[in-house]
């Protein structure tokens, strides 16, 4: 549920997540993202941060320059774990007299 939880986090911010699908399709090095977002260098360094911090993004240095691509096999888990989330029954199971239980927890009713 954490890990759900950092990638919501990290492509919540507009400009991260458009950075991501931008990443999602090609490699890309910071200058090359200053250039397409208009936004400034430090900006896009710390948006790489939190997406790499989340294991959304991976980065591979290149001569002088560091490339950045999406971590495609995080995503794949990500949207695995929220499907898993969304229709498992071990996450979520709904009972009028007792609430919603989550992870075995009862959200709901004190």
């Amino acid at each position: 549920m954490q890990e759900l939880s950092k990638v919501f986090k990290a492509l919540s911010d507009r400009n991260r997540l458009e950075i991501f699908i931008l990443l999602s399709r090609r490699t890309l090095c910071v200058k090359a993202l200053v250039n397409c977002f208009g936004i400034s260098q430090p900006a896009v360094s710390q948006h790489l941060r939190v997406l790499r911090e989340a294991g959304l993004v991976s980065a591979e240095k290149r001569g002088y320059w560091m490339h950045y691509s999406a971590n495609k096999e995080k995503v794949e888990q990500f949207i695995r774990n929220f499907n898993e989330l969304l229709g498992g029954e071990r996450y979520v199971q709904k009972d009028k007299q007792k609430g919603v239980r989550i992870s075995g927890k009862v959200k709901g009713k004190a």
